[in-house]
């Protein structure tokens, strides 16, 4: 049995592209086209679009190909929320593709043949449902931006890197959208429902879900739909589990495009596309059953991106794994060396399978395997960690002129995408 980022179910593109030089990921399926939208401003959407909307949205190898041969402008939009420094499971989950991204612009066929840009975003704003000592999220946002810089990227070229607060079009363009959003929709929803702890299945007016739901929890979608489409997003890197919020940002789009061209005016949104990113789940070393995490009690569970080469060691050598001597793979009755093989798979990024790494190397002692991940990670996180902590010295202005200038180049964008929806609604 294949493990969950092992699955051969999607399949990587490697031809001239927009991304030239990196790897840019979809998946095999059933290619979505856009529907007509009704009439109305506050058009509430059926259950069965939520229903089919996540299996549905995904790009399909003609789609595909047609986004990475076309010479048109592409705008990639991605955001994080404020937790400090990442985890080794957000670095190969997200960061390292956004690294990715950042490189991929400056090759020369990207800056002759192609008009690309990069909004990474540190989404603050949504980071307010949960609630935290101001000091605390102080903190936590300037390891989150330092940890971006670290990892290679900056605000030069075609990214852009910055906080969604510096820029107050989001929620003012959230307060627009609101108007076009179906509250039936979005209780269809489950990102509230998961934050919350609560079955699928329930409903709005349940008493478990009004006695503890918030209204920020409730529209996070509708931010998050403001978020994308401030900038002119054509593509949103996402899991599987995010699908859902970008057909809810296409569903707006159409809406609120369909009215105001019924009203003898001009679509202002770009709708945009999905791009599917093969998941690549990191479980904890301590408990290899569960996802890497930052909640976990046990330091020991997780590679931060800012450990030291002695620190990564001594966590390997503690992770768990099991008695038998020999390496080999199966997520169901091994999973914690089955693990290590995955941490190893992703971090070198080589075109083996888990199964053929495992065979490789069957002979090697659990200690040896231990120190083989180890150092690959080591290799991979490379100066990291001394580029972070230079940026978080107090004398260090780097980051601070990051910080503005990556709300400076943000706010330009955002304020002449935003400036068409007052003038298409008469509020300019």
């Amino acid at each position: 049995m294949l493990s969950r980022a092992c699955r051969p179910s999607l399949r990587l593109l490697q031809q001239p592209s927009l991304w030239s030089g990196s790897r840019s990921f979809y998946t095999s399926g059933k290619s979505y086209q856009p529907q007509t939208t009704s009439s109305a401003l506050d058009k509430r959407s059926t259950a069965s679009d939520t229903k089919h909307a996540a299996s549905d949205l995904v790009l399909g190898d003609t789609q595909a190909e047609a986004h990475t041969s076309a010479e048109i402008p592409q705008v990639v939009f991605s955001g994080i929320q404020p937790t400090g420094v990442p985890h080794l499971g957000n670095y190969i989950g997200a960061l390292r593709q956004w690294k990715n991204y950042h490189d991929a612009s400056f090759s020369v066929e990207a800056t002759t043949r192609h008009s690309t840009e990069q909004y990474f975003s540190i989404v603050d704003l949504h980071a307010l449902t949960a609630s935290l000592p101001k000091e605390q999220r102080k903190q936590l946002r300037k390891e989150s931006f330092a940890s971006l810089l670290a990892i290679g990227l900056k605000n030069t070229g075609t990214t852009t890197v910055f906080f969604q607060s510096h820029v107050s079009h989001h929620s003012e363009l959230m307060w627009i959208l609101s108007n076009v959003a179906s509250t039936g929709y979005l209780s269809r929803m489950t990102q509230w429902k998961s934050k919350l702890n609560l079955p699928d299945e329930t409903s709005l007016d349940a008493d478990e879900a009004t006695a503890v739901l918030k209204l920020g929890l409730f529209s996070y979608p509708v931010l998050q739909a403001a978020d994308i489409l401030l900038y002119d997003t054509t593509l949103v890197p996402v899991g599987h589990d995010q699908l859902q919020h970008v057909e809810f940002t296409r569903n707006l789009a159409r809406s609120f495009n369909s009215y105001l061209t019924e009203a003898d005016g001009k679509p202002v949104f770009t709708i945009p596309e999905a791009v599917v990113v093969p998941g690549k789940r990191i479980m904890s070393l301590r408990k290899p059953t569960q996802k890497m995490s930052k909640s976990d009690t046990d330091p020991r569970s997780r590679i931060s991106i800012i450990d030291s080469p002695e620190e990564i060691r001594q966590k390997l050598r503690a992770a768990v794994t099991d008695s038998l001597t020999e390496i080999s793979y199966d997520p169901e009755t091994r999973p914690g060396v089955s693990n290590l093989i995955e941490i190893y798979k992703h971090v070198t990024e080589i075109p083996a399978s888990c199964h053929e790494i495992a065979r490789d190397n069957q002979n090697l002692s659990m200690k040896g395997l231990k120190d083989m991940v180890s150092t690959a990670i080591i290799k991979e996180l490379g100066d990291i960690r001394p580029r972070f902590l230079q940026l978080m010295k107090q004398d260090n202005e780097i980051l601070t002129e990051e910080i503005a200038l990556g709300a400076s180049r943000a706010q330009s964008k955002a304020g002449a995408v935003f400036s068409n929806v007052q003038k298409s609604l008469g509020i300019s």
